[in-house]
């Protein structure tokens, strides 16, 4: 069946290749077979701090690979302004709200409604119908519960942890397991599982713990298609680095915004790993890697730098939605590719299952975007795309150049993003609110409410669920 199935898109892929020669004619790519995929996921960076996206103050040469092989994406989305949320957008293709995963999680072990719901299928799930290998390392944040964990969620595989962050240094990983944790925030300074077994590793900081491992699973894994969905938890805090990372920004003088860079530069070197060790193995121009923050950087907390962009984490403005966003596979989209048109995190799942012998279990909201970025397709990939805070009453609505902000649940505002990035120019019109807001209100309509309390609601949830912290024997073993 595999062998058929390559045969058919070697075919097919030559016909487009033919038909995409009178439209560009550099574009004359053929992918052979099922691609292997990559997601980089990182959390809290900025919009600015990529030299892809005109960063100066902190290098990333190995993440501007990836928007040179490729595309880099203007106007790239996340589909909602913090972490937890945005990731079950992007794992499922569907926008949250749709099953209720408007809030971000609570670390709650004992509670199978508090995550990711099982009515949901993964991207990994999917890819496993295909015969793809698969592993999730790093952050997971979509579940603690033993039904929500990665390894019951379509990975073959799991290294990291599953709460919202981290401790970088191994040496504050002073609990041994989930039995010591007593209240949110204690799960940062566990040890790290592998699959459901909590382990020692070696190593002196995380990301490049993460980093390490992402290149064992692609060793290991370059003889047949695979996922590795790389969740990095850098740059979120706490702020910590080590001393080799420090040391190159020695002429920042702010601590904090110091130390950030440290974190940036650190992932910056671990991405460069794989992607090097996917260039040894002569298996990158099959591969399909994206790169992208979970949401725009809060540049008080973190001293990231959002650029141009209004406000930041948690904003319906561009800054908390609006992310750095890169692709690039060799095999199927030309280097050096710059697209305009908005494009949002959703796309991804719709992009890798278009190029897979895979049906999704569920209707996606995302769209295949290859046809875009190649210029196939000259119209733009979505009329309409939409965010929601369910708590806070607020909402944005983009339709081509226009964005409708209802950052605070009171005020609708109306903006021209190409010549106003920074949403700082109010237009009096009308006609255009009252439609966008229609559009709005139609896809609200489709949505439900938040499914679990999230973080924000975590006396009310510690007060109705007393055994939160009780946990039964043998959830988590131990091994060395």
């Amino acid at each position: 069946m595999m062998k058929i199935f390559k045969f058919i898109l070697v075919l097919s892929s030559l016909l487009g290749a033919c038909n995409a020669k009178k439209q560009k004619p550099a574009h004359e790519l053929i992918p052979s077979g099922p691609p292997n995929v990559i997601i980089i996921l990182v959390d809290d960076l900025g919009y600015g701090d990529v030299g892809f996206n005109g960063g100066k103050e902190i290098p990333t040469p190995n993440i501007d690979r990836i928007a040179a092989n490729g595309v880099k994406f203007t106007n790239g989305y996340v589909s909602y302004a913090v972490c937890g949320p945005s990731r079950a957008g992007l794992i499922t293709g569907r926008y949250q709200d749709r099953f209720g995963f408007s809030r971000n999680p609570l670390f709650a072990p004992n509670d199978s409604l508090m995550g990711l719901p099982l009515s949901e299928e993964t991207l990994a799930t999917a890819l496993k119908r295909a015969d793809y290998r698969t592993m999730a390392i790093g952050k997971w944040h979509l579940g603690s519960h033993e039904q929500l964990r990665p390894m019951k969620r379509g990975f073959d595989s799991f290294f990291g942890f599953l709460t919202g962050g981290h401790r970088y240094f191994p040496s504050d990983w002073t609990l041994k397991d989930i039995s010591e944790v007593k209240k949110q925030w204690d799960p940062y300074r566990t040890r790290l599982l592998r699959n459901n077994a909590r382990v020692d590793v070696e190593g002196d900081y995380l990301t490049d713990i993460l980093s390490d491992e992402a290149v064992s699973f692609v060793n290991a894994s370059a003889d047949a298609p695979f996922f590795l969905y790389l969740a990095y938890n850098a740059p979120h805090t706490p702020l910590q680095a080590t001393e080799k990372y420090l040391a190159r920004f020695s002429h920042i003088p702010d601590q904090k915004r110091k130390t950030y860079a440290a974190m940036v530069s650190a992932l910056d070197d671990g991405i460069g790993k794989v992607l090097d060790q996917l260039a040894a193995l002569d298996i990158a121009e099959n591969t399909m890697i994206f790169f992208l923050s979970d949401n725009g950087g809060p540049e008080d907390v973190n001293a990231s730098n959002n650029g141009p962009l209004r406000e930041g984490k948690g904003s319906m403005y561009e800054g908390g939605i609006r992310v750095p966003f890169a692709m690039q596979w060799p095999a199927g989209i030309p280097g050096g590719t710059v697209y305009e048109n908005p494009v949002i995190a959703l796309d991804i799942f719709a992009t890798v299952v278009a190029h897979t012998e895979v049906d999704p279990k569920n209707p996606l909201d995302g769209v295949n975007l290859i046809p875009y970025i190649s210029g196939l397709d000259k119209s733009a990939p979505h009329q309409h795309l939409f965010w929601r805070k369910f708590d806070q009453r607020g909402f944005a609505v983009r339709a081509g150049d226009l964005k409708l902000v209802n950052a605070n649940g009171l005020e609708q505002e109306l903006f021209n993003l190409p010549p106003d990035t920074g949403e700082k120019k109010l237009i009096p019109d009308i006609q255009s609110k009252d439609s966008l807001f229609s559009s709005y209100k139609d896809w609200e309509s489709a949505m439900v409410p938040p499914a679990f309390l999230g973080l924000k609601q975590g006396k009310a949830y510690n007060k109705s669920h007393p055994d939160r912290f009780r946990f039964e024997p043998g959830l988590e073993s131990s091994a060395k």
